[in-house]
Parts: C-alpha cells; structure tokens; sequence
C-alpha cells in the first residue's frame, strides 16, 4: 500500500486494487473507504508515518458495499473507536444480510471484474449510521453525502463543498482521464449520478480507481458526464 499526499489535509492510501482517502481535520480524522481486509496494520502504519495520531480516527464512510472499499473498516473502528457510515440501501449487503449485488458487465468487463474477485473478500462489518442523500456529515467543515446510485443501490459520493473535493467512489473512475465507472449494476442511474456529480464542479476529485484530479477537474468531469 501506498500512502500519498494530495493536499496537506488530503492523502489517499492506494492498493494494488482500489484506493481510499484519509482527510484531516484540526482534532480529527476521517477515513473515505477503508481498502482490503487485513490491511489494517499497514494503514495505521501510513498514518503515524505522516506524523497523525490514529487514535484521532472518528468515522470512516464507506462509498458503497464492493470488497476493496469495505475491507479494513470494522478492524480499524474496533480499533480507534470510530463509527462507520454507509447509505442505508448498501447498509444490509456490508453486514451480511444481504447477497453483494451483480453487476450489469459489458463483455469487456468481465476480465476486470474477475481481477476485481481476487480481492480477498469483506467481512460481515456493522454500519454505526445509514447516511441520506443530501446528510452533514460532521466534517471537512461541512461534507455532504450525495446519494448517487448505480453503481450499487447504496453508492455515495461525498462533496466538500468549502474545500472542492469531491469523492466520487467507483461511479467515476481517473483511470487514463476522467471516466465513466465500470461493473456498474444499473448503467443508465450510474450515468445520471455521474451528471448530477458534474454538476458539482469540483477542484478536486477523488475515484475509487485511479489517480486524483486536481487540474482541469471540471471541465475533466463535465466531458466525461457528456
């Protein structure tokens, strides 16, 4: 895993597959997805290397319930005592109540998806709060969670308005420029949530796959919508 500085409050902590994003505020932390199971060690490692106190972590959001963004979320609140937040139609599928839905593959993305399998995969992980669209989420003076549904039912992306961040998790994907995701369950709702995302003119942005944009960001993102 690779722990990289976006901004000085801003790091993403990037796996072989997938990524997830630390932000901080003055007294605390707030972890964007939470990357593979077991990986919990080395996070903590990634923070105290950047000279912050895990302890500090208070909420990790997840952005949907795929196995690369779940991983390490129920180790890691266990064990700095932070709350786990997700959108209240992925809330069942990330406890285990409910089967991960299937997505709708084009025949070009099979091969990633099979890829995507070798993940290992999510524990059963408690959601402390089921998230709606439009909810403060308590910082980043002022995130917002932004139901955008598609990709899974329950996909957020979460906008911090004051800072023009914007994460999108896999509903947009910086893989080669800004794109449309892929392995999305309802292609024709992922694409519109990409549109309203637009719409959000980020400076910012933060995907699930691929590097951050922060050049360009808008117009990147409102090409990619069209």
């Amino acid at each position: 895993m690779d722990f990289i500085e976006i901004t000085p409050r801003l790091h993403m902590l990037h796996f072989s597959i997938g990524q997830a994003y630390l932000w901080r505020d003055d007294e605390e932390l707030t972890l964007i997805d939470a990357g593979w199971v077991d990986s919990a060690d080395e996070v903590e490692t990634a923070i105290r290397g950047a000279g912050l106190d895990p302890a500090r972590l208070r909420r990790i959001v997840l952005t949907h319930c795929h196995r690369d963004h779940v991983g390490s979320a129920q180790e890691l609140a266990d064990r700095f005592g932070a709350r786990i937040l997700a959108h209240r139609l992925d809330a069942p599928v990330i406890r285990g109540e409910a089967p991960v839905p299937d997505p709708d593959l084009l025949d070009w993305e099979i091969p990633l998806y099979e890829n995507g399998l070798t993940v290992p995969e999510a524990p059963p992980t408690r959601v402390d709060h089921e998230v709606e669209d439009g909810e403060e989420l308590g910082f980043g003076d002022g995130a917002v969670a932004v139901h955008i549904p598609g990709h899974t039912a329950g996909s957020i992306a979460v906008h911090l308005p004051d800072h023009g961040v914007l994460f999108t998790g896999d509903t947009v994907a910086s893989v080669q420029g800004v794109t449309f995701g892929v392995m999305h369950v309802d292609r024709e709702r992922a694409m519109e949530s990409m549109r309203r995302l637009a719409e959000l003119k980020p400076s910012i942005l933060c995907c699930g796959h691929g590097d951050p944009v922060t050049t360009d960001t808008t117009r990147q993102l409102a090409a990619a919508a069209a």
